[in-house]
């Protein structure tokens, strides 16, 4: 039996929460990573008897775009497979669902289903410091859970039961696209790290509105933080989620 974690994470909340699940798992699992841009997805491959864990951020109620087509390639050939919705403490609405819809067309068989909370990749106050100590512990025994479905080989019978509508939600656009300020170096490792290959190295400073997924790597990732977002329209942002997001959200579990 093969373990593979199969996880979109630019800022690395998502990867944290799979990681968490995966615990038991040890070294033993693989890893495919779906911001890698240079991959061929379609030449992934998984066998029957082997289990991935699948873990995607919620973008505005919807699997990311550029997550949905990655995944979308690979070929599931009867796998099992946990899915991870990973969300900043507003809602994670249709992305359940259609994280199921993708995968079960893919040819896998969903077993069980985690939703999780992650600090919002733009409004950091959000769910700030989550996954924490506590988060981390329940995922655990979220695993041991999933752990023992797992060993019932009859678990590919029932189709499993998530939250979501079909159709979904009509998706968002990017919205915020981050810009390079005076301290940008050029360096280039914002270009290089992009998930969506939408900055340039020729134009570095930039970001092409129609490729910016507004995952919010390159903030993430610049060494000289000259990368961000509008100020306003963040704040603007903020205070419109500010009711639903205050409220702290649960982890939950589906099995």
């Amino acid at each position: 039996m093969r373990y593979v974690k199969v996880v979109f994470s630019p800022t690395g909340g998502t990867q944290k929460v799979a990681d968490a699940l995966a615990g038991e798992w040890g070294e033993h699992a693989d890893s495919v990573d779906l911001t890698d841009a240079g991959k061929d997805y379609s030449k992934i491959e998984f066998q029957e008897d082997d289990v991935a864990l699948i873990a995607i951020p919620s973008y505005g109620g919807r699997v990311p775009e550029l997550a949905a087509k990655r995944l979308g390639q690979i070929h599931g050939n009867h796998a099992r497979c946990i899915l991870v919705c990973v969300y900043g403490n507003r809602a994670y609405e249709d992305t359940l669902v259609e994280m199921q819809d993708i995968t079960e067309k893919c040819g896998f068989y969903v077993v069980a289903a985690v939703t999780a909370i992650a600090e919002h990749s733009i409004m950091h106050q959000y769910a700030a410091g989550r996954p924490d100590v506590q988060d981390v512990r329940e995922l655990q025994d979220f695993a041991k859970k999933i752990s023992g479905k797992l060993q019932n080989r009859d678990a590919k019978s029932l189709q499993l039961k998530v939250p979501g509508n079909r159709p979904y939600k009509k998706a968002g656009g990017a919205g915020l696209v981050p810009k390079a300020d005076k301290n940008c170096t050029a360096c280039g490792l914002c270009a290089k790290d992009c998930p969506a290959q939408a900055i340039s190295r020729e134009n570095i400073k930039e970001a092409d509105s129609k490729k910016c997924i507004s995952c919010m790597r390159c903030v993430v990732r610049c060494p000289e933080s000259a990368r961000k977002v509008n100020a306003m329209a963040v704040s603007a942002a903020a205070l419109a989620m500010k009711k639903v997001c205050t409220v702290k959200k649960e982890n939950e579990i589906f099995l």
